[in-house]
């Protein structure tokens, strides 16, 4: 995926202890195997976690996976909504572009914040 879409950053939410330790260790397994393809590829990996990624896109660290959803579809100006995996990938990319690339308000603009969320 990275020769052929030639990425120039990489976003990767850190893994979390989920209830689950199967799912926990299979989900540290494929964020070490996409770190180590990234850094091979000398891209510079940028570690976000959950409560980081959904501030930049909701607004709240605390938002349920409908909310991300929902403002992915609405900040990407999707026509449907993402799945939970692709709408939480592109809310890495999209907390990335707030605040690791120092971009700001870049995919905000037009929107209005009420009580510290995007509507």
């Amino acid at each position: 995926m990275i020769s052929q879409y030639q990425p120039e950053h990489v976003a990767i939410e850190q893994v979390f202890v989920n209830i689950n330790p199967k799912s926990t260790l299979l989900l540290g397994q494929a964020r070490g195997a996409a770190i180590c393809a990234a850094i091979m590829s000398n891209l510079v990996v940028a570690e976000y976690t959950a409560l980081q990624v959904k501030q930049a896109v909701v607004g709240n660290g605390h938002a349920k996976k409908d909310q991300v959803q929902k403002m992915v579809m609405r900040l990407l100006n999707l026509t449907n909504y993402p799945t939970a995996d692709a709408a939480d990938a592109l809310a890495c990319a999209i907390c990335h572009a707030h605040g690791g690339l120092g971009l700001g308000k870049i995919l905000t603009t037009g929107y209005r914040m009420k009580r510290g969320r995007l509507v």
